[in-house]
């Protein structure tokens, strides 16, 4: 199940306060390695590392690196931190965490009889590759919006993974961030996604949230083997609190694989069988006979939610302006201008909810 490797680190590629990036020399050759520091330490040039390698032998997309389990010769200090809830539960590398809705928590009365996010938008995507856009359309409405990324738990678990994130928190693009769930490293933590939406509202002041799965996410070629089945369920939760779910269809004109061409069946199902409350969908109006075969394949969606076509005028100029870049399945905007539109364009709708 793991695959365990040691090595003595060589480089210092790229550091910041969460994640430092190094070349780790090993009996196997130079493998590169993500290290949390928060979780292990900050490692240093000559220091003997532990590496989980899994990821990195089974060429999975987002991982392209060993993970740093333990810097054993110089283990961090015990730390001091408030926080009883545990994420990564029952695992080597299990971490207590100060959660917004706790007891302990100074936010613990704000939250604990909150029950509303006052007709928030709430954007629901599958990856997390549509944050970006999703940002990009909005802010062609309301730049000035305090938006609030909700990461939950179908993909990575810590949110320092994703340079998107930071970058778009050092633009100023979001205001802030909730991990749920099994995710942790938020701005704020929350135990579930009805708690985190709870969070991004009274406690961080959101105008609008997004909720989608963290960097890499699970599919195995079935109907219901697929971690963005999590959206239907955020659509319920937005609903059940108040809040004005809206829908970002993961659209694609060049993947390769059938059930993802045009609207994938993965919003399809999320959002056709999962979801149970009413939802704005958002239907990007695009050119052809493609355009014309992703509102057919949206139809059935008519039946529980509300459509909602948006024009896509402007926003390929926007999206080429995005302060991080942009790529999903390894395809950036010029490679599938659909896919990105489509997150826009239910970026744009959530803003004139405003």
């Amino acid at each position: 199940m793991i695959r365990w490797r040691d090595g003595q680190v060589r480089e210092i590629r790229r550091s910041d306060a969460e994640v430092i990036e190094i070349a780790v020399d090993t009996a196997e050759g130079q493998l590169p390695a993500l290290a949390y520091v928060r979780l292990v330490g900050a490692p240093r040039v000559g220091d003997r590392v532990l590496l989980n390698t899994t990821a990195l032998a089974l060429g999975l997309g987002t991982g392209g690196f060993a993970m740093v389990v333990a810097i054993p010769d110089r283990l961090p200090p015990d730390t001091d931190e408030p926080g009883h809830i545990v994420k990564a539960r029952y695992t080597p590398l299990q971490a207590t965490v100060l959660a917004a809705d706790e007891q302990d928590s100074p936010h613990h009365v704000l939250l604990r009889d909150a029950d509303d996010v006052a007709g928030m938008p709430v954007v629901i995507a599958d990856l997390h590759s549509a944050v970006t856009p999703i940002v990009a359309g909005l802010r062609t409405l309301r730049p000035d919006a305090r938006v609030v990324y909700v990461m939950s738990d179908g993909g990575a678990l810590p949110v320092w993974l994703s340079r998107s994130v930071s970058g778009l928190r050092e633009a100023g693009w979001i205001v802030a961030t909730v991990t749920v769930g099994q995710a942790f490293g938020g701005d704020v933590e929350a135990v579930s996604v009805h708690s985190g939406l709870l969070a991004a509202r009274h406690v961080l002041r959101a105008d609008i949230a997004i909720v989608t799965q963290g960097p890499g996410n699970l599919g195995t070629g079935t109907r219901w083997g697929f971690s963005g089945v999590a959206s239907g369920e955020a659509v319920n939760a937005t609903a059940v609190l108040g809040g004005r779910p809206v829908a970002a269809l993961r659209v694609s004109a060049a993947d390769e694989r059938a059930r993802h061409r045009g609207v994938s069946h993965h919003s399809l199902t999320a959002f056709g069988r999962v979801a149970l409350a009413r939802a704005d969908v958002v239907v990007p109006v695009l050119e052809g006979e493609f355009g014309a075969e992703v509102r057919r394949s949206c139809a059935p969606l008519a039946e529980r939610h509300r459509l909602v076509e948006m024009p896509v005028d402007g926003l390929l100029e926007t999206l080429r302006s995005t302060p991080v870049p942009l790529s999903s399945m390894g395809r950036a905007l010029d490679d599938d201008p659909a896919y990105f539109l489509g997150a826009a364009v239910a970026g744009r709708h959530a803003a004139s909810l405003l």
